[in-house]
C-alpha cells in the first residue's frame, strides 16, 4: 500500500509520461526474475501469436500489464482527458439499459475493466457494482483507498448469505453489475471450452447467477492500444430475461461458449492484453469439471 501511495503521488504530481519511465523497470524486473510468470506468458503468447514468443514479445506483455495498472491511478482520479478512448458497441449498452432494470457486464482479465469509468464520464446515470470473491474485494478496496481515498467503488463480496440479494437489489436499482468470468477460486463448477485452439475450463458460477436473476449480459473489455489509447468493446453475450427454467442449462452453456469465442477473438486481435499469468490451459480435476450440459 505504501508503494501504491508513492506511485500515485509521483504520477499525479509529475504527470503520466514521466511516471511511465518506472514501468520499464517493472516490466524488466518481472521478465528477469519471475520464471513462473515468464513461462506462462510464453505459453500464452505462442498460442495467441501463432509463432514462438520472443523476449521482446514477453517484455511487451509485461509492460502492457504494468501500463494498465498504472493508468488506474488516473482513471480512479477521473483524469479522463489525458486518454484517447474509442468505444465500440455503446449502442448495445444503451439499448439494454433502456429496456431492462439493470444488466450484467461480463469481463475478463483482459485489458482494463477500470475504463468503464470513462463511459460514466459522458453518462453520469451509469452506475456499476462489481461482484467478486471476498478476499479480492478486500484487496481492491485497499488498493483504491491507497490511490484515492475518495474513490469508493461499490463491491459485493461473494460467499455471504445475502450476496445474491445485494446483487438483485443493485440490478433493480438500475445498476450494471460487473463480473470477471475467466477465473475461479477453486470451488466453482467448471465447463470445458476451446480458447486459442486448446481446451481450458471456465467457471459456471457467473453465468448461473445471471440466469437465475433473469438478466441480459454484455461482454465488456477495455483493450490497451499503446500510448494513451484504449478501445472499449461491448458485445452481446446472452439475454436470460425470457429464458424458461427448463431451458436455463442450455442457455448457460451457449453463453459460456459465446464468452470463450469472444475471449479467443480479442486475445488474437490484442494479444498483449491477456493478464492471466499462470498456466490457464491446465487440466481441471474431474470433481470440478462438468459434462457438456450443466445444471445451473
Amino acid at each position: 500500500m505504501l508503494m501504491l501511495r508513492v506511485m500515485a503521488w509521483i504520477s499525479l504530481r509529475l504527470g503520466r509520461h514521466p511516471a511511465r519511465t518506472i514501468l520499464h523497470l517493472v516490466a524488466s524486473y518481472f521478465l528477469l526474475f519471475s520464471p513462473r510468470g515468464r513461462r506462462a506468458s510464453r505459453r500464452y503468447l505462442e498460442r495467441a501469436l501463432g509463432r514462438p514468443a520472443r523476449w521482446r514479445d514477453q517484455y511487451r506483455h509485461f509492460f502492457t500489464f504494468a501500463a494498465t495498472i498504472h493508468d488506474r491511478v488516473y482513471l480512479v482520479n477521473r483524469c479522463f482527458d489525458i486518454f484517447d478512448f474509442e468505444v465500440h458497441g455503446e449502442d448495445l449498452l444503451h439499448q439494454q439499459r433502456d429496456g431492462n432494470n439493470g444488466l450484467f457486464l461480463m469481463g475478463a482479465h483482459l485489458g482494463s475493466f477500470e475504463v468503464i469509468r470513462a463511459i460514466g464520464r459522458k453518462h453520469t446515470n451509469l452506475r456499476v457494482a462489481m461482484v467478486m470473491h471476498e478476499d479480492n474485494a478486500q484487496k481492491i478496496n485497499a488498493m483504491l483507498a491507497a490511490i484515492n481515498p475518495e474513490a469508493a467503488q461499490d463491491i459485493i463480496g461473494l460467499g455471504h448469505i445475502d450476496s445474491m440479494l445485494k446483487v438483485r437489489e443493485r440490478l433493480e436499482d438500475g445498476y450494471m453489475v460487473g463480473m470477471l468470468g475467466d477465473r475461479t477460486p477453486g470451488n466453482d463448477t467448471l465447463r470445458a471450452v476451446k480458447i486459442l485452439g486448446a481446451t481450458t475450463h471456465l467457471p459456471i458460477g457467473p453465468f448461473r447467477m445471471a440466469a437465475l436473476l433473469r438478466r441480459p449480459v454484455l461482454f465488456m473489455t477495455g483493450l490497451y492500444l499503446g500510448g494513451n489509447r484504449y478501445a472499449i468493446h461491448f458485445d452481446t453475450l446472452a439475454d436470460f430475461s425470457t429464458v424458461a427454467r427448463e431451458q436455463r442449462d442450455e442457455a448457460v452453456n451457449t453463453a459460456i461458449n459465446r464468452y470463450a469465442a469472444l475471449l479467443d477473438h480479442y486475445c488474437r486481435s490484442a494479444p498483449y492484453n491477456w493478464f492471466n499469468f499462470f498456466d490457464f490451459w491446465q487440466p481441471a480435476t474431474a470433481a470440478t469439471t462438468t459434462a457438456t450440459t450443466s445444471k445451473p
